[in-house]
């Protein structure tokens, strides 16, 4: 069923309820109106009937009989019946044929009045005292004309629910089609959107409702979604631009050597060639399958407490003389407290990601000093690289961490782009975040922050 339906059916079963609550009480709040009303003419007939009969002058009773006919209209099956109370043990005895029980006697005697209805007729009983006694003075009727205006009440208040249904039903379609016209505009923008035109996006018209708010999440996943394509293409090109780098190289040179008989020395360069491209090829494909391995399934990582200061000294010692010199770490701003310098994390990812980041800035510094410096807050811990090197272009520094990309400055050094790539991944993966500040021909700052043992780490999705 669709959302519209749902929501006119939702609409008018609420409303109907709602309606059918009112007319519920409309009707016996009248009915009960109508049944109170009657019993007051019954009780005022009663009053004028036991003072026509009962006083002594029997002129009343012709008076009576007179106005009766003349201004009261005669009530339907409408009687009148008058009982003596026997007054020295004020009990009344009524008669066995008569439809009243002792308990509708017992109450006219105790208040002076009572009511009730038996089927049809309706009986209202008053006490009356007079100079010959005390008599109940009791008067019953049908009420065929409240009877009948409940009935015509009931046939309106049935016809107003159901013609109220009909016109819910179309108040609730319509309505239902102008709120859901946003979303069928969404859904018709959206099934224009192909991959050859990812650049389109919804119209948003700057609205603050959920619907604004459904287009606008719409609208950065496509954002995130033409990146993602962008990347994967630019991707995909420089991939296949790498490999087939070495692979020309290789296939041109056993061409040549093919093609002719060849001295001893001859052959030695053309494999030395080959050589070379097969081991940048080799280079090349190790990176690739090091990047990928950070987008698969990662649950069978070992974790274990890592030591930044520990990991950062490691790392110093095992590189080379020259490069360990030009490398200083500075541990001023150690904290008292050695806890809050350990992470978790997988030791060797995380040593791959610092020495990807140390081994550009030694690269790209031409012999220049390097610092490490380590900061720690209550719940993470801060790291910074700083190199003295080349820099990057700013109009750059947003796509240092697409792979195979080179800044325009950096080409004579050797290298494939994908340092900063995998070392980004690494510390995302590890809950962290790297940064980037350069200036060309001032250097690199490059900043780690991961969480400490009080914030926790869980793996990165």
């Amino acid at each position: 069923m669709k959302i519209r339906n749902k929501i006119t059916i939702i609409f008018v079963l609420f409303t109907a309820l709602l309606l059918i609550a009112v007319f519920v009480f409309v009707y016996f709040s009248v009915k009960k109106y109508t049944a109170n009303e009657f019993y007051l003419r019954l009780s005022q007939r009663a009053t004028i009937a036991a003072q026509a009969y009962l006083e002594e002058d029997e002129l009343n009773t012709g008076i009576y009989e007179d106005i009766r006919k003349r201004h009261l209209q005669t009530l339907p099956n409408e009687q009148e019946k008058i009982l003596k109370i026997d007054t020295p043990e004020n009990k009344l005895s009524p008669p066995s044929y008569y439809p009243l029980d002792l308990d509708f006697f017992t109450r006219v005697l105790e208040t002076g009045y009572a009511e009730t209805k038996i089927g049809e007729n309706y009986f209202a009983a008053i006490l009356y005292n007079d100079n010959q006694g005390n008599f109940v003075v009791i008067l019953s009727a049908e009420d065929q004309y409240g009877q009948s205006k409940m009935q015509n009440l009931f046939k309106t208040l049935v016809t107003a629910f159901i013609l109220s249904l009909i016109v819910l039903f179309v108040i609730g379609q319509f309505y239902a089609k102008q709120v859901l016209k946003p979303i069928s505009d969404i859904i018709g923008q959206v099934n224009k959107i192909r991959a050859k035109n990812l650049h389109l996006r919804l119209v948003t018209n700057h609205n603050k409702d959920e619907l604004g708010d459904l287009s606008r999440t719409f609208n950065n996943m496509l954002d995130r979604l033409e990146t993602s394509f962008e990347l994967q293409s630019s991707f995909v090109h420089n991939a296949s631009h790498e490999l087939k780098t070495p692979l020309t190289a290789i296939i041109g040179q056993t061409e040549v050597s093919l093609s002719n008989v060849r001295t001893k020395n001859e052959y030695i360069e053309t494999l030395l060639t080959v050589e070379k491209e097969a081991l940048r090829l080799n280079e090349l494909i190790n990176a690739l399958l090091e990047l990928t391995h950070t987008e698969h399934d990662l649950k069978g990582l070992v974790i274990e407490s890592i030591r930044v200061d520990e990991l950062l000294m490691g790392i110093k010692m095992g590189l080379g003389s020259k490069s360990s010199r030009q490398l200083h770490i500075n541990f001023k701003f150690l904290p008292n407290d050695s806890k809050k310098l350990i992470f978790h994390g997988n030791p060797s990812l995380i040593k791959v990601a610092f020495l990807n980041i140390i081994d550009n800035a030694l690269k790209f510094s031409q012999n220049g000093n390097i610092q490490l410096g380590i900061k720690a807050t209550e719940n993470t811990i801060l790291i910074s690289i700083e190199d003295e090197g080349v820099g990057i272009p700013k109009e750059e520094l947003k796509s240092v961490f697409e792979p195979f990309f080179r800044g325009s400055n950096v080409r004579k050094y050797k290298g494939f782009g994908f340092g900063l790539p995998l070392a980004h991944k690494i510390i995302r993966l590890h809950g962290g975040d790297l940064k980037i500040y350069s200036e060309v021909g001032k250097g690199t700052s490059v900043i780690i922050e991961l969480p400490n043992l009080e914030q926790g780490f869980e793996i990165a999705r």
